[in-house]
């Protein structure tokens, strides 16, 4: 039972690693040459680019720090703060809906009904305080996500540490 949950709990951990080992550095890279690039010169085109590009962070390895920083000396503090703000939550919000939507049967086929009470005991416990503590985490905030969307945690549970610890960091980040 430990094995299979060591499994679920690496295949969470491997889908926000697995298309920088496809991708690779030289990715990463092009999208920070790219969001450096001076052509795109209209203040909205990089606001809304800034936030598609965060909110496909979920599933991407988008370097969160690196955007939001970035947006913070191109747009400023306050646009860069809700396009970063807007960007994770949204992509969080769609991570949660998935595993939901997907999760739980794929979990069962790794787990054990005992560990996936544990899960459950854990996610009901500790969950919000889980999302809210890891968001600023690379790899382990999208994980988390994804596992919390496999358990009963309820949107309304979810909502509130996503919602303030991406306005956090939004905004600790956009004034770097």
């Amino acid at each position: 039972s430990v094995i299979r949950a060591s499994i679920v709990l690496g295949i969470f951990l491997a889908i926000p690693i697995v298309p920088f080992l496809i991708l690779g550095e030289s990715f990463e890279a092009e999208v920070t040459q790219w969001m450096k690039d001076e052509s795109v010169a209209a203040a909205q085109i990089k606001f809304w680019l800034i936030t598609g590009v965060l909110a496909t962070d979920i599933f991407l390895p988008i370097p969160a720090s690196a955007v939001v920083t970035y947006a913070g000396g191109v747009l400023g503090f306050w646009a860069a703060t809700l396009a970063s703000w807007m960007g994770m939550t949204v992509g969080a919000f769609g991570g949660f809906g998935l595993a939901k939507f997907l999760g739980k049967p794929f979990a069962r086929r790794f787990a054990e009904p005992e560990d996936l009470e544990r899960i459950e005991g854990v996610a009901s416990k500790y969950g919000p305080l889980a999302l809210w503590i890891t968001r600023p985490l690379p790899i382990l905030a999208e994980a988390c996500v994804l596992l919390m969307g496999t358990t009963e945690l309820t949107w309304s549970r979810f909502w509130l540490p996503i919602v303030s610890s991406n306005l956090a960091i939004a905004m600790i980040y956009a004034s770097c």
